[in-house]
């Protein structure tokens, strides 16, 4: 493992593993991806964007037969840092990889952890996504004008909830979301959760007036007409949500976030090679490729020392607009 500097910010959405042991008739000896006795760690709390990525990747690893069984479970605390930390201390072991992404990168910056993202062995970023800006179904608000309209007239009155710590995609979005509107960052009331989960149960409780989460954590309850959704920070409109770009409504935002894997340091090449083909045939399956559009995902996929050097960029990424932001 090549040594890097630390990591943190930008871009969109991708993965990890949880749920129970989970058994598989499939070979995959032909390409070298068999690791008996695997397990993924998912950093913070179940019902986040790295959770429902996991149990998807464990899933559609074993409906196609790529590794006899995947345990996945689930070690929460300081935005992700508290798992980072114990995959560190897993030096050379090549039976267990960790789910992050960006809220990871900017959590090990605001928490100013021990451990950071350099100390890992990078396997692969797999996706990418948009944050979508919900509030519940009995908001005032219905429209996102109606809300900056009330945010800016008092910004630390509407407190904003976020699945990531400061420096995270969800924290990073409404400080964008902020400053297109004319509001200073350094007066938005945020209030970090440790994952979409917890995020969820606030926004929907009216404890925050509204929260900032990943497309695929809340596209059910979208759907279902729990949440109300008011706009998404990407580039373009997501298929099948009724909700305009903050481009479109007049806001100069344009934010994706992103996930992927990495493993212990120490391990052997051929421990890293495994890991590195395993996640790549998980990303060529019918299987993952259906995953992706159910949950709205981008391909992002980038694997071994290019995802590496991504990680080295988004983390001077990071401290470039945390700067810019006066935070």
């Amino acid at each position: 493992m090549r040594s890097r500097t630390p990591l943190a910010l930008l871009g969109a959405a991708v993965l990890v593993l949880i749920g129970p042991p989970l058994l598989t008739t499939g070979s995959g000896t032909g390409t070298g991806t068999q690791i008996p006795g695997l397990r993924f760690m998912v950093p913070n709390t179940p019902g986040g964007g790295y959770d429902i990525t996991a149990r998807t990747a464990a899933k559609n690893a074993e409906d196609a037969g790529l590794t006899p069984g995947i345990e996945v479970f689930n070690l929460p605390g300081a935005g992700g840092t508290v798992g980072l930390t114990r995959l560190v201390g897993e030096h050379g072991n090549g039976k267990l990889a960790m789910s992050m992404g960006l809220g990871v990168v900017g959590a090990v910056r605001s928490n100013d952890a021990p451990r950071t993202l350099a100390d890992t062995t990078p396997i692969a970023r797999l996706t990418e996504e948009q944050d979508v800006v919900v509030v519940a179904k009995d908001s005032p608000y219905r429209t996102i004008d109606e809300l900056i309209d009330a945010w800016k007239a008092d910004p630390g009155e509407l407190p904003v909830g976020g699945g990531s710590s400061p420096g995270g995609p969800d924290h990073l979005a409404p400080m964008l979301m902020a400053r297109a509107a004319g509001i200073s960052p350094k007066q938005v009331n945020y209030i970090p959760f440790d994952g979409g989960g917890e995020l969820l149960a606030s926004i929907l409780g009216n404890k925050v007036a509204f929260g900032v989460s990943g497309v695929g954590e809340y596209l059910d309850q979208i759907k279902a007409g729990e949440l109300r959704l008011l706009a998404v920070t990407g580039p373009q409109r997501v298929d099948g949500l009724d909700a305009p770009t903050l481009q479109e409504a007049g806001y100069d935002v344009n934010f994706t976030n992103w996930r992927g894997i990495v493993a212990p340091p120490g391990l052997s090449d051929a421990e890293r090679g495994k890991l590195v083909r395993l996640v790549e045939e998980l990303h060529d399956s019918p299987e993952w490729q259906e995953s992706m559009k159910k949950n709205g995902w981008d391909d992002a996929f980038l694997s071994g020392e290019r995802f590496g050097d991504f990680l080295d960029a988004q983390d001077q990424r990071v401290v470039s607009v945390l700067k810019e932001l006066g935070l």
